[in-house]
């Protein structure tokens, strides 16, 4: 990814003061078991060590001068392995205890592995539904009327002239969804003709490896409901960060790690002057760049596959005119210039 597109931020001590700062960690994807190797075989996972990684990094939060307004957690906090152990409800208690302890608001996205764990309908019953946050003002986004079919998605603004998106990257997906639902048969169907592969999680032979189970897609309907919000914000004058699980950049990805239907999503986004930057989870090894109209994408690694004794997490740092992140470990610092408006 390239490292040009961002220069190295000044020492915390020369920083002038942010107008607010949140935290930001993605992938945790705990379990109580030994290490072991991910779906191709090739990278190790640290199950247990993931919950040692997260408690240095609340503990890091807590410590910083100006505590973050809020973290912004990007999905798979714990692993699917814990169905087979049937640990999903002790593993997912014990990640939040720990959590917990940083007594600051946490906002949750949704990715694959939640739905291995959980049905949609537990997950909007659960501490996972972090909508209750948004702006006292929004809507619930509506889609077709069936709940079946609802997006999880909401929106809020942390400081005058800020706003930051949450939106559903598994909206249009086989997991996830109840199997009598229209957007799971459509789904099934769709990535039965995108991947001919009895396995529908294996690549093999595609040209677009994207189109693969363990990835979704935005609906047409949740597309209407994010141009509306950012219809909004553009008339405000503000300025917006959306985040999802999955990358909406190929240049900020591997590309099998894609949303499905990336390709409107980012042309949604880049026709919004008011949005300014993309941050993601789920491919492990993080990426950046920043598109031809401004956006960065920012991809941050996972914990999950972070060795013992390094660590991935960050602290954006919020001004008027750029953002800059105090990485730690394999997530890189960047200061990043806003788009021109």
């Amino acid at each position: 990814m390239p490292e040009a597109e961002a220069s190295k931020p000044p020492v915390l001590e020369e920083m002038e003061e942010p107008l607010f700062a949140f935290g930001v960690i993605a992938d945790i994807q705990y379990a109580d078991m030994d290490n072991g190797y991910n779906y191709t075989k090739t990278r190790l996972r640290y199950y247990r060590n993931s919950l040692l990684l997260l408690q240095g990094a609340v503990q890091e939060w807590a410590s910083e001068s100006a505590p973050p307004q809020f973290i912004l957690q990007l999905g798979d906090i714990i692993d699917g392995f814990n169905v087979k152990y049937k640990s999903s409800e002790t593993s997912l208690n014990k990640v939040l205890s720990e959590i917990d302890k940083l007594k600051t608001p946490v906002h949750h996205i949704w990715g694959n592995h939640e739905f291995y764990n959980f049905s949609r309908k537990q997950l909007l019953e659960s501490r996972l539904n972090s909508s209750s946050l948004q702006d006292t003002l929004t809507t619930s986004p509506e889609d077709g009327g069936d709940p079946l079919d609802s997006f999880y998605t909401y929106h809020f603004s942390p400081f005058p002239k800020f706003r930051l998106l949450l939106i559903d990257s598994y909206d249009f997906s086989v997991i996830g969804r109840d199997p009598s639902s229209d957007k799971h048969i459509k789904s099934s169907k769709f990535l039965r003709q995108k991947n001919p592969n009895e396995d529908k999680n294996s690549p093999k032979g595609l040209t677009e490896t994207r189109f693969v189970q363990f990835n979704g897609g935005i609906s047409a309907g949740q597309l209407h409901w994010i141009n509306d919000v950012l219809e909004m914000s553009d008339k405000n004058n503000e300025k917006v960060m959306v985040a999802g699980h999955l990358p909406i950049h190929p240049d900020s990805t591997d590309p099998i790690c894609l949303t499905w239907n990336y390709k409107e999503v980012l042309a949604l986004l880049q026709s919004h002057p008011c949005v300014v930057a993309y941050f993601a989870g789920h491919d492990h090894d993080g990426g950046y760049f920043q598109d031809q109209c401004g956006i960065h994408h920012l991809t941050f690694n996972g914990i999950i596959e972070t060795p013992p004794e390094s660590q991935a997490f960050g602290t954006m740092y919020i001004y008027e005119d750029k953002m800059v992140l105090r990485g730690r470990g394999l997530v890189p610092d960047r200061t990043l210039l806003y788009r021109e408006s």
